[in-house]
Parts: C-alpha cells; structure tokens; sequence
C-alpha cells in the first residue's frame, strides 16, 4: 500500500503546488476548513490561484488569508458571506469572481468527480445567471446546462481517517468536502485523528480511501463560530 500518512502541512503539500494552479477548499461558512492546509498555502508563496469552495473564509480565518496575501486571482463561490475583505477586493476589481447558485456550485463539483463534463439544470434560467451558456427546453421546461469542475488539488478537512486514506465527517463538516475530495487530481486530507485501517465500519465511510491521496493529522482545530447568536435568557 502506498504510504499515505505525512508528518505536516507542508510535507503533505510537498511538491503540489504552483503558480496559476485551481484549488478547491472545503467548508461550509466555518465549518469543514482545511484550517491546517490553508496557512501553510499562504506561507508557499504561490500566487494566482483560482480558487473553488463555498465562501472565502471570514476575517482573519480560512481562505481570508490568501486573499489578504493577494495569492488568489480567481473565485468560484456561491457565498461572499460576511467576508469584507472579499467583497472589497472584488468590488475593486482585484478579484474575479465566478458567483454561483449554491446547488449548482455542489453539482458542478459531484459533475467532476463524477467525470460528467455537463448537465442541465432549471436554476438560474432567465437570470444572469443563464446569461451566454446553452438553454434547451425538457418537457416543456427550459433548463441551462452548466459544466463540471475540477482541481489540480483538492483540501479537505474529516474528523477521521484509517490509514488507507478512508474518512469520515462530522456534521456539518460533512458539506462540500465529500464532492470535492474525488474531483481534485490530488486531494490531500487533514483529519483530528488517524485510526488503524479496518477500524471503520464500511458503511459509515463518507469518502473511500481511493479519492485521497495524502494525510496529515490537523495541527489546528479552532472550529470559530462564525456569526453568534445568542438567545436571551427569560425572566422569573
């Protein structure tokens, strides 16, 4: 079996990185974020990345970072959310963006692991988002056809992982992380614990071991709460 357990961030990215290369990042808002594989990105100095995940982190944590950097060229998200610096930069015009309805964001990603290079799909039809991409009519209903994506690399974030490379999420965690781990051409996972393989029962495996490549066990586990919201306590 190839050796798929690495010592840290950086070993596990060891020779995947480069220029002009397309990442996609997992998460949802906060949760799910390679939050161990994002820093060590920036700290590579590798630059004008297009960049594919739900959202771009928030202030001072997750993608944010190579945003703040300048390291990104290029979103395709589905979220700018409560990220001022994202929305600044792309107002400003320093930033691309490809602003996708979050299902078809989702479906884009399953389309390209699955190796399916287009599909149809009613959302977005008569809007922006429809604007120069083929509409065609299915019984009676017009749908617009959107194509898959794929990555040069793909980081995700499981709870656990055998050492054969199978994971496992944890609630939320479980968003775009399963999707985006099959359609990168390497993925590399950080998990918060790494368990003998055959420890897992077969059908509580999220993402089987053959889509991953690389492991690393998180160096940083801050699970923020992006947005608190607290409910007063009743009075007497």
């Amino acid at each position: 079996m190839t050796r798929k357990i690495y010592d840290s961030p950086a070993a596990a990215l060891e020779g995947l990185l480069f220029d002009g290369m397309t990442i996609m990042s997992g998460g949802f808002g906060l949760s799910g974020n390679p939050e161990s594989l994002i820093p060590q990105i920036r700290d590579s100095g590798v630059k004008d990345l297009t960049v594919i995940s739900n959202n771009a982190g928030a202030d001072g944590f997750g993608l944010w970072m190579l945003l703040q950097t300048r390291q990104v060229k290029k979103m395709i998200a589905s979220y700018v959310g409560e990220n001022k610096l994202f929305e600044q930069q792309y107002l400003a015009g320093e930033l691309e963006l490809e602003l996708n309805p979050q299902g078809t964001l989702a479906e884009r990603i399953r389309a390209g692991g699955a190796g399916i290079p287009a599909f149809y799909t009613k959302t977005g039809v008569g809007t922006v988002v429809a604007e120069g991409k083929p509409v065609e009519e299915f019984d009676g209903q017009l749908y617009v056809r959107e194509t898959w994506l794929k990555a040069d690399l793909a980081i995700v974030k499981a709870w656990k992982a055998d050492t054969a490379g199978n994971l496992v999420y944890r609630h939320t965690a479980r968003n775009f992380n399963p999707n985006m781990a099959t359609a990168g051409k390497v993925t590399v996972a950080e998990v918060e614990e790494i368990v003998p393989a055959g420890s897992f029962d077969p059908d509580t495996i999220h993402t089987p071991g053959i889509y991953v490549d690389r492991i690393i066990k998180s160096t940083i586990n801050e699970k923020r709460i992006e947005k608190l919201t607290e409910r007063k306590r009743e009075t007497a």
